[in-house]
């Protein structure tokens, strides 16, 4: 199954109309005109106050009489983040007219998610840190660490219960199916080098860019919009994390470990084919390709240090391919826009993939 059937399970929408949705992009450019860039800092700005309340939210969420997941909470909590899903909520609702708690509950939702995900995602990659910081499971080990994330995942929906709307729920089900797949399929392609464009794609959709479009579609939910719209501003999640993810690729690369958080070179050391390796064993010489397999295989730069592998990268280009690949879904991103009447959120959304291309972190 290609990655716009499953953008048409997750969105509502038929494969063929998902896939007629993909394929648009940045061909209406005269709607340009009419919208303005935003910086970084001006995008989260405006939603400064309601996020400040999301973590409020998180804290009081996590908060319980079971002192190893209060402390844990805590911890999760204190270590940061962008906090770029809880924005989208936000963002999404104020494009779509909605003002209220509701935004807030579901803002610290989908960053519990998203924390569920992180801490089992450390549990399995067996990782040291996480933003810098020793990772739950080093400090508290596996089994606790295990324990935390479904404890989060458990009491994100005990949140979203309260809303007491159906299709909220059946969003957020949904997307912990598709994200649980995604870790199953990483699962059976980890270290093996033959993982193809289309696979890897379709993987990153699961892991990542599901969770963005299901923040889009909430904030439709509370803002009372028609399936169509709900959609449209899904798709536009879709692709906004695929490129976060496809740059997320590239800065383990690129990057370094102060700004990244972690090690890099995690992902070839924990034998991820991600999209820049995927195009280098596409282009280069069987020994240049054996080279690589060998690195995947041992978890480590044994026979091969992380700088031979970067200069192969670099001479094939790979990392750019990478980056242009992530610029096609930021460009289609904004075309899913088109429609929502103007204004400063709106304009905050549209100015979000040129944020995803540019971090460095």
């Amino acid at each position: 199954m290609g990655l716009s059937k499953f953008a048409g399970s997750f969105t509502g929408l038929s494969t063929k109309r998902a896939s007629a949705r993909l394929a648009e992009g940045a061909g209406e450019k005269s709607r340009l005109a009419s919208v303005k860039n935003l910086t970084t800092k001006e995008v989260f700005e405006l939603v400064r106050p309601e996020l400040a309340r999301v973590e409020e939210e998180f804290g009081v969420q996590t908060s319980t009489g079971i002192r190893p997941i209060a402390e844990i909470g805590q911890y999760l909590q204190e270590g940061g983040g962008k906090r770029l899903r809880p924005a989208l909520v936000l963002l999404s609702a104020r494009m779509c007219g909605y003002e209220g708690m509701a935004s807030i509950r579901l803002g610290a939702v989908v960053e519990m998610i998203h924390t569920a995900t992180l801490v089992h995602d450390d549990v399995i990659d067996q990782a040291d840190t996480r933003r810098g910081r020793p990772s739950t499971n080093s400090r508290w080990g596996n089994p606790m660490s295990v324990l935390a994330g479904d404890w989060l995942y458990m009491q994100a929906f005990n949140i979203a219960l309260s809303e007491r709307n159906f299709r909220i729920l059946d969003v957020l089900i949904r997307l912990t199916q598709v994200m649980v797949e995604g870790e199953l399929l990483q699962l059976t392609c980890s270290r093996k080098p033959d993982v193809s464009e289309e696979s890897y794609l379709e993987l990153i959709y699961r892991k990542t860019a599901c969770l963005f479009s299901a923040c889009l579609r909430l904030g439709a939910l509370l803002g009372g919009k028609n399936e169509e719209e709900e959609s449209r501003l899904g798709l536009y999640g879709i692709n906004l994390g695929m490129a976060f993810q496809l740059i997320d690729d590239v800065l383990d690369f690129t990057s370094s470990e102060e700004v990244l958080g972690k090690p890099i070179g995690n992902d070839v050391r924990e034998g991820k084919v991600t999209l820049p390796l995927i195009y280098l064993l596409q282009r280069c010489t069987p020994a240049e390709a054996c080279k690589v397999s060998k690195v995947l295989e041992e978890g480590e730069f044994q026979s091969s240090r992380f700088s031979e592998i970067l200069d192969l990268i670099d001479h094939y280009g790979t990392l750019q391919a990478a980056r242009e690949k992530a610029q096609d879904y930021s460009d289609k991103a904004r075309g899913f826009l088109d429609g929502f009447p103007n204004s400063p959120f709106k304009d905050a959304l549209n100015s979000l993939p040129d944020f995803i291309l540019e971090r460095e972190s």
